[in-house]
């Protein structure tokens, strides 16, 4: 009686997780860049009342008892499918058709990755993310451009007023060998681990990137 009590109650705490990720999934069904999780479960440990393949007279039976004590979350996996993608308007809105994520300075130097690519230019000229992190490596625009232009390959481009167009740098994507590895730090961003292995950058659409 008690057991099946404890057993169930496995259950519920594994399938509070799950509406958990789906409520996560369904209030960022917008947010840009966002990749959708799904929670995994497993079985957990067995009793075993008479093992499998004896009977109780010591004899060979065709199977066993065995109870199971319930069920736990192993893992919330995260797809990094391809999304949609939206047409904006503004020419530094880009998306990536493929693998890779750009990477970003965060305030303490280390480098995130996302795959949101709503760019904007700050004060010093640099590429940032929404959030005002900067593009690693880093990319800076003449402050008095009149326009500005991504290539597929990544290419940015400017131009100044009277003069042809002159590129300024090239975007960087990383991939990594286990994306499913990538710790989310939330705003879009993730963090390379050792289950994820070290990123390997380079220019869009070599090795197996995607392409701006």
């Amino acid at each position: 009686m008690f057991r099946s009590l404890y057993t169930a109650a496995t259950g519920m705490v594994a399938q509070e997780t799950k509406l958990d990720t789906i409520a996560h999934n369904l209030a960022n069904a917008n947010t840009t860049g966002n990749k959708r999780q799904q929670t995994e479960f497993e079985d957990l440990m067995y009793q075993n009342l008479r093992t499998p393949g004896r009977d109780a007279q010591g004899g060979m039976g065709p199977t066993g008892v065995q109870v199971g004590l319930g069920s736990r979350v192993v893992a919330t996996s995260r797809s990094f499918s391809q999304g949609s993608m939206e047409q904006t308007g503004n020419p530094l809105d880009i998306a990536i058709e493929g693998n890779g994520f750009l990477g970003v300075s965060q305030a303490d130097g280390t480098v995130a990755y996302t795959r949101a690519g709503a760019l904007k230019v700050d004060a010093q000229g640099r590429l940032v993310s929404s959030a005002g992190l900067a593009l690693e490596p880093p990319i800076l625009v003449p402050v008095d451009a009149t326009a500005i232009s991504i290539g597929a390959d990544g290419k940015v481009s400017a131009q100044q007023a009277g003069q042809d167009p002159v590129e300024v740098g090239q975007i960087q994507l990383a991939t990594f060998a286990n994306p499913g590895g990538l710790e989310a730090l939330g705003h879009n961003l993730f963090r390379a681990t050792g289950s994820s292995g070290d990123p390997l950058v380079g220019s869009p659409g070599s090795d197996g990137r995607g392409q701006i």
